[in-house]
């Protein structure tokens, strides 16, 4: 069991200077609890920070990596308690003082925005990628002879290797920091750009597309916790629903750049110079941002301290409890598949997200039929129809705030604060999305000006950004114990849809004309409409009785 702190060390001697820091007060006194049987060391982690206090505490603890003090004025009174015979040495976890400088919580709010703009930058080029080619898709066809099919490959296999590589970074990040992934992942997807470009034959080009999605994918991996670093949970609703557009509008961007790029050169190959240009700038952006994982600053801190002082007892929680190998690939590659066969919240939840997106990626393939085939604009022209959907993304901005102000009220009044106190926005804009689908479809006839099937992309925007943001809220909120599993879950599931879809998408709209294929597609979002509701009314009940949930 845990004892109380009995007394602060003596001011002169509880403190330690440093010339990139501010003095750290040392806390004496005070116990960790054992692990439970079979308890993960990620868990047991958790529960120690859980309990440090600012500063620096000087604990008796049982330490898988013992750091033995050498300074016995910072030794502890020895708390009786069951467990203190295996009790061992003393150790000094290095924690961030009240209105730490260095923590990233404490940077001036001006310079954390700009990070998660930066940090924000870098989804939108992930993404603008995997879709900026479908500007000119069938250059590849003109130059290679391969089939249209074949063709679309290019964005598929992209968005496929965002499936596969979050599998790798989440675990890296956690022993490595943000930063260094983000440098190496970001640097090495530049440089696929270039066989990408100079291919004299498609099998190089689609390799490279699979390989320039799985280092692309650190972006979308690593952002999430790179607003978490700079946010306190209390402040980073505004952050986390602005930045809930990234993913969604750098896709929408691909198509409208890469589409004049093929105008005015026509070559599909300066499509993949130009992604390369903008990815090299989005790397020079990696380089200057500060890492801001907070176990790696604190680490920096702890071997700062154990160097003035001349004590190796001074460490970081993740230093002192090491995660093990076997354990990050249960929680990455593992406990995901096992949680979406198990938790119907994740699965559902995972798959109507899943479905807006890949609803997304059929656009990409679904406009150059409507406006090309039917309306007959160039590259260009139809590039620039996906304005609409950009539009409702700028709506959606506009209305996300409120939400998180409405959730914060909501807490507030009830004392406590449920993971269905999320889904209002859900329950909200999920109606728009069927609705932009029945209105793509019915005015995709020839004789119906063109603004028509345009403005069915502004609805559509509007529903998928808030949606993304509120199901995405509510999955961690609801699995906070394994969220980097679930959300793993969520991005195998998301990914998986987007690469499957376009491979489908023009034979559908041939087949079954462009009127009852997007009435299919409206059908199946509003089969998923439900689904906010229904976790609104029975979620408690359903999380009761899981054993990952909240």
């Amino acid at each position: 069991m845990s004892a109380p702190i009995d007394r602060p060390v003596d001011v002169e001697k509880g403190r330690r200077m440093s010339n990139a820091s501010i003095a750290t007060t040392v806390t004496d006194s005070y116990t960790i609890n054992e692990p439970t049987p079979l308890q993960e060391v990620t868990s047991y982690r958790e529960q120690i920070r859980e309990q440090l206090p600012p500063g620096v505490l000087a604990t008796k603890t049982l330490s898988i990596q013992p750091y033995p003090s050498k300074h016995t004025e910072h030794d502890v009174v020895r708390v009786p308690t069951m467990l203190s015979e295996k009790q061992g040495p003393v150790v000094h976890y290095v924690n961030w003082d009240v209105n730490d400088p260095e923590c990233p919580y404490n940077w001036s709010k001006g310079y954390r925005w700009i990070l998660t703009m930066a940090v924000a930058s870098l989804v939108v080029s992930a993404a603008f990628g995997s879709s900026v080619i479908t500007g000119r898709l069938n250059g590849v066809v003109e130059d290679f002879g391969c089939s249209e099919e074949v063709a679309i490959l290019q964005v598929s296999l992209m968005v496929f290797g965002f499936m596969i590589g979050p599998l790798l970074w989440s675990p890296l990040s956690e022993l490595f920091g943000r930063k260094p992934v983000y440098i190496v992942a970001l640097f090495i997807y530049m440089l696929f750009n270039i066989p990408c470009a100079v291919a004299t034959n498609i099998e190089t080009v689609l390799v490279s597309r699979f390989f320039s999605g799985f280092f692309a994918s650190c972006s979308l991996t690593l952002a999430g916790g790179s607003i978490a670093d700079l946010w306190p949970t209390e402040h980073r609703g505004n952050a986390i629903a602005y930045f809930a557009a990234a993913p969604y509008a750098g896709p929408v961007l691909g198509p409208i750049v890469g589409g004049w790029i093929s105008v005015g050169t026509q070559s599909w190959r300066w499509i993949y110079w130009v992604n390369m240009i903008f990815s090299g700038l989005v790397w020079i952006i990696v380089c200057i941002i500060p890492e801001t994982y907070h176990p790696i600053l604190l680490a920096k801190r702890a071997k700062r301290m154990r160097k003035e002082t001349g004590d190796p007892s001074y460490v970081t929680v993740e230093e002192e409890f090491p995660v093990p190998i076997s354990e990050l690939v249960k929680a990455n590659l593992v406990r995901p598949f096992v949680m979406l066969a198990t938790e119907p919240i994740l699965m559902l939840m995972s798959l109507y997200i899943a479905i807006i997106y890949a609803l997304l990626y059929a656009f990409f393939f679904a406009y150059p039929i409507i406006f090309g085939e039917i309306h007959h604009f160039n590259d260009g022209e139809i590039g620039l129809t996906f304005i609409g959907i950009l539009i409702g993304t700028c709506f959606a901005l506009m209305v996300t705030p409120y939400f998180e102000k409405l959730y914060i009220k909501t807490i507030t009044e009830k004392g406590r604060c449920d993971p269905e106190d999320r889904l209002p926005g859900m329950m909200f804009a999920a109606p728009f999305v069927p609705i932009s689908l029945f209105i793509f479809g019915w005015t995709s006839f020839p004789w119906v000006h063109w603004i028509g099937p345009t403005i069915a992309g502004v609805p559509f925007g509007f529903g998928m950004v808030i949606v993304y943001y509120s199901a995405n809220n509510y999955i961690i909120d609801c699995f906070s114990r394994y969220v980097t599993s679930a959300l793993a879950a969520k991005t195998l599931i998301r990914s998986g849809s987007g690469a499957a879809f376009p491979l489908f998408i023009v034979q559908m709209y041939h087949r079954l004309n462009n009127q009852w294929a997007s009435t299919l597609l409206a059908f199946i979002a509003l089969a998923i409409v439900p689904i906010p509701f229904v976790f609104y009314k029975y979620g408690a009940r359903i999380r009761a009785a899981s054993k990952n949930a909240a």
